[in-house]
């Protein structure tokens, strides 16, 4: 059997509370490596946080978590010093960005490079400033590495013409659906949920965020027209959003009779999430970019029919499991609202071709392929 290999896996922020996109996907694919590698050594690095029991170490697999005053100063400071101390043979940082100077040689998972793409700076100050940070750190990390993943086949031609990097440089990985997300649950337990969280029997899911990419604006425009259209339309659950912003929008659009029709239920945790794709009619998603679209199979793993966006990656990941629109174009959106609200029949259908899709998404088979990059690694040229 070959060498035993020390590998570092750098996700600082996975230890958090309220965990996002990067955090979820560095986690699935952690909890599989523990599973199916017994032989290489492990060891994760990561920021002291609250969700420290969310990974347990294994026989070879060792956890650090390490303070630090802030982002910066654990990435560029605490990381290097400690992955100094163990003697890796490379260290795979999971989330965009990484120390400027390591040690040793390094792998970079490239979720997106969206911040180096124009900007107008219409998100939060926090969003802003991360922005900014990739948009210095990430061109010399992406030199420094010896090898890149990436998460679709379009983020890839991004990547490599952005940042004209030879193509044997850069892999895709794709994104997977946890089981958890299924349509398994007891009417008990949705029940539960759903008085837990004061939500109705039937509405309209969306994912509401600040970031500009998400499209708020033209979702809440498109859901004001199709209540103009149909006045005793189902109301409409905006997750971890603001709503004072969205009444604001409301009273721009002299609409503010529509406030009672928006429910904001906050924070769910990701353990919860499948619950809340059961019990929701339909989940809109017409992002304006993204590098893979995670939330489009957790929804059809769910059993919701979806509405996406016709831009970057959304149809290579949906395939033909979903409605496509224009998200700049929300009268589109109002008309494939309508259209899945009106046909049982299409909703059926893309229920069933949403199970169908999201079950070519595993993160065993995203693990097996990171684990062969990982048993490759010390063989390719230096970056």
């Amino acid at each position: 059997m070959k060498d035993k290999l020390r590998i570092g896996i750098e996700v600082q922020r996975i230890f958090r509370e309220k965990k996002h996109g990067m955090e979820v996907v560095a986690l699935e694919l952690i909890r599989e490596i523990q599973k199916i590698d017994q032989h290489n050594e492990y060891i994760l690095y990561a920021r002291k946080d609250v969700d420290e029991k969310c990974l347990s170490e294994t026989a070879n697999f060792k956890i650090k978590s390490l303070p630090a005053s802030s982002y910066f100063t654990w990435e560029q400071f605490t990381l290097p010093a400690e992955v100094k101390k163990d003697n890796l043979d490379f260290l795979h940082s999971t989330c965009n960005t990484s120390a400027l100077r390591l040690p040793v040689p390094m792998m970079l998972t490239l979720h997106d490079i969206i911040y180096l793409e124009k900007t107008d700076f219409k998100g939060t100050a926090y969003q802003n400033f991360g922005n900014l940070y990739r948009r210095f750190v990430v061109p010399k990390i992406v030199d420094k590495s010896k090898l890149i993943i990436t998460v679709s086949n379009f983020e890839r031609n991004v990547i490599l013409n952005k940042l004209n990097l030879p193509e044997q440089k850069v892999k895709v990985i794709y994104n997977a659906v946890s089981p958890k997300f299924n349509t398994n649950y007891t009417p008990e337990r949705l029940t539960e949920f759903r008085e837990a969280h004061q939500l109705p029997l039937d509405f309209i899911l969306f994912l509401g965020n600040t970031a500009p990419k998400k499209n708020t604006v033209n979702v809440i425009k498109a859901y004001a027209a199709y209540k103009a259209e149909v006045p005793d339309g189902l109301p409409m659950v905006i997750l971890d959003y603001d709503k004072n912003l969205v009444f604001e929008l409301l009273a721009k659009l002299g609409q503010q009779h529509l406030e009672k029709d928006f429910l904001f239920p906050g924070y769910i945790a990701s353990e919860e999430m499948p619950l809340l794709y059961n019990i929701s009619r339909l989940f809109l998603y017409p992002s304006l970019r993204e590098s893979f679209g995670l939330p489009l199979l957790e929804a059809m793993a769910c059993g919701v029919p979806v509405i996406t966006a016709n831009t970057s990656s959304m149809p290579e990941v949906a395939a033909d499991a979903a409605l496509f629109v224009d998200p700049l174009d929300y009268h589109q959106i109002k008309d494939q609202m309508i259209k899945i609200l009106n046909d049982s029949e299409l909703a059926v259908q893309l229920k069933e071709k949403g199970l169908k899709r999201a079950a070519e998404f595993t993160w065993k088979a995203a693990a097996t392929q990171l684990l062969a990059l990982y048993n490759t690694f010390n063989q390719l040229p230096k970056g």
